[in-house]
Formats: structure tokens, C-alpha cells, sequence
């Protein structure tokens, strides 16, 4: 249950803080590396193991590049 809730944090956080780059014109690859910043700092702070970091930095990328095509953070 942990596990689920790190990932929902940590895919609300990548979204939130790839939203708040919209003053500078991000691209995917600049919103999936907050993304991944802020998933691997979640997992970090929450998780048990080294894999949770990467499982973290990779919601968190996959959240933060997908997050304009959803119209989240527009």
C-alpha cells in the first residue's frame, strides 16, 4: 500500500513541478527531468530500497513528460 501511495505523490508532485516551468517554455525532455528529480527525491525520502529511487525517477519522468500532452500543466 506504501508503494501506491509513493507513486501517486510522487506522479502528483512530477506533474505539479513540471507545471510550474511554463514561464520559460519547457520542452518534454526538460519537464521529464524535473520529472524524474522529484520522483527520485519522493522515493528517497519514502522507500526502503536503492530500486525504489529508479522506480521513482522513472514515474516521475514518464509524469512530467506526459504532463503537457494531458493538459496539466498548460
Amino acid at each position: 500500500m506504501l508503494k501506491v501511495k509513493l507513486a501517486a505523490t510522487a506522479a502528483f508532485l512530477a506533474f505539479a513541478a513540471a507545471g510550474c516551468t511554463q514561464n520559460i517554455n519547457p520542452t518534454d525532455i526538460d519537464r521529464a527531468a524535473i520529472g524524474a528529480a522529484a520522483g527520485a527525491t519522493i522515493a528517497h525520502v519514502a522507500g526502503e530500497d536503492e530500486s525504489d529511487v529508479y522506480k521513482g525517477a522513472a514515474a516521475g519522468a514518464a509524469a512530467g513528460a506526459i504532463c503537457n500532452d494531458v493538459g496539466f500543466c498548460r
